[in-house]
């Protein structure tokens, strides 16, 4: 009551317990977004693993980008979840349209290989003949904007460009056999290398692999001595060396891994039943003899890259189970028949290759000389986008070490008689 005798209502006050749940609740939605984001890791340089070696102690003094530190955008590159995302979405930034030619193989099997040749752009820094011998991720093709961002940039570093397509994933080729691109099969990928050592006789390669193409090309590498003619160097991105030990983390749903593992297995789906009238058609008379009607079924109803790979992928090739097709797949068995020398490099934050399979990488830089394993603390898979704040660059960390590396390997070789005393001097 107030003092002319007047009742008046008084507002409600709100317990001050409101307000505490309010702020815990921005409390706790900031400390999500800042663990998600990671913004509390710190940049750092690549973790490196290597034998102390003349052409070693020549790749580390002259490589910056693998002592120096590799700082992704602030906001979110430290989050290898939107770096894999941004890389599955986009591809890159502002991507560049490289013009090259399409080659078209014929494979023994009567398959059809094609890959897309591009032309330097520019003078080699040492002034030979290179090609780049491109073989792209899972399902990928020179036509993905990261393929032809990395393309556009080693041409204008001098480099020929051969870049595989993986069979049966351009939308715009049909299969000419009942067969696809496989885990770790190589036929199509050396028919491309011999195309390019007979048409170009001069040349000397260099060999690079993303992702499922890291596996296929130091596959290819180790099945065969022959296979390392004229190749001066290798590096492999992103891969997981064994399917066979993968299988198991792909089903667990730690870092999302099998959330990545039903959208891959999706995108596989759609790439085998675009092809569905040459793999299933009852005119296919070279079908698959242990290919069967109801695996047709059970792609349909596949959630995951192994339940693929064991009613369909396996038996383009006559494997008589999954253990087997991953066994004989993977270069793990092959990698260290590889003389010549190679760069392996992993992200700590790949949401698609588990921590336990970079044991294997790290083990071999440690027994073999011509190994180096760079594993950086950001990148996602296949990401390695660089930037200040929020905008990312066009060109990423991943496409200018590929070709810092292949430039130091040339100048390696191109002054080798001067660097066999050893002494890093004679090599600058």
């Amino acid at each position: 009551m107030n003092k002319d005798g007047e009742v008046g209502t008084i507002a409600p006050e709100m317990p001050a317990m409101f307000d505490g749940v309010k702020l815990a609740a921005v409390a706790t939605v900031l400390y999500i977004i800042v663990r998600f984001l990671n913004l509390k890791s710190p940049t750092e340089p690549p973790c490196l693993s290597y034998q102390d070696t003349p052409l070693n102690r020549f790749l580390i003094k002259s490589c910056s980008l693998l002592t120096k530190e590799y700082i992704p955008p602030l906001l979110w590159g430290k989050c290898g979840h939107l770096q894999t995302a941004l890389y599955g979405k986009m591809g890159r930034v502002s991507s560049p349209h490289p013009i090259g030619l399409r080659k078209f193989l014929a494979m023994h099997d009567g398959a059809t290989a094609t890959f897309d040749l591009f032309e330097p752009l520019a003078d080699q820094c040492t002034g030979d003949d290179v090609t780049m011998v491109i073989c792209p991720g899972i399902g990928n093709h020179s036509e993905k904007h990261y393929i032809r961002t990395f393309v556009d940039y080693a041409q204008k570093q001098g480099y020929r460009c051969a870049v595989l397509n993986h069979l049966g994933a351009l939308p715009n080729i049909e299969l000419t056999s009942p067969r696809m691109f496989t885990y770790g099969c190589t036929w199509e990928f050396a028919a491309m290398v011999g195309y390019i050592k007979k048409t170009f006789p001069q040349t000397q390669l260099i060999v690079v692999g993303f992702s499922l193409g890291g596996n296929i090309v130091c596959k290819f590498l180790g099945e065969n001595h022959t296979n390392q003619e004229r190749v001066l160097c290798c590096v492999s991105v992103c891969q997981g060396y064994s399917a066979l030990r993968a299988q198991e983390t792909f089903l667990q749903w730690d870092q999302c891994r099998r959330f990545y593992n039903f959208l891959m297995a999706d995108n596989m789906k759609r790439i085998i039943l675009s092809h569905r009238g040459m793999l299933f058609g009852e005119s296919s008379s070279k079908r698959p003899k242990m290919m069967e009607d109801a695996d047709l079924s059970r792609l349909f109803t596949a959630t995951s890259l192994m339940q693929i790979d064991d009613n369909i992928m396996r038996k383009f090739h006559g494997y008589d189970s999954l253990k087997e097709y991953y066994e004989k797949d993977s270069c793990v068995h092959y990698i260290h028949n590889v003389n010549v020398p190679l760069l392996l490099v992993n992200t700590s934050d790949d949401p698609l290759v588990h921590p336990s399979l970079l044991t294997i990488p790290r083990t071999l830089a440690e027994k073999k000389e011509n190994v180096i394993f760079a594993l950086t603390l950001h990148g996602g898979h296949l990401g390695f986008f660089e930037g200040a704040v929020l905008f990312p660059q066009p060109l990423t960390w991943m496409d200018k070490v590929i070709v810092e590396y292949a430039n130091t390997i040339c100048q390696w070789e191109k002054h080798k008689p001067q660097c066999g005393s050893g002494s890093e001097q004679d090599c600058s």
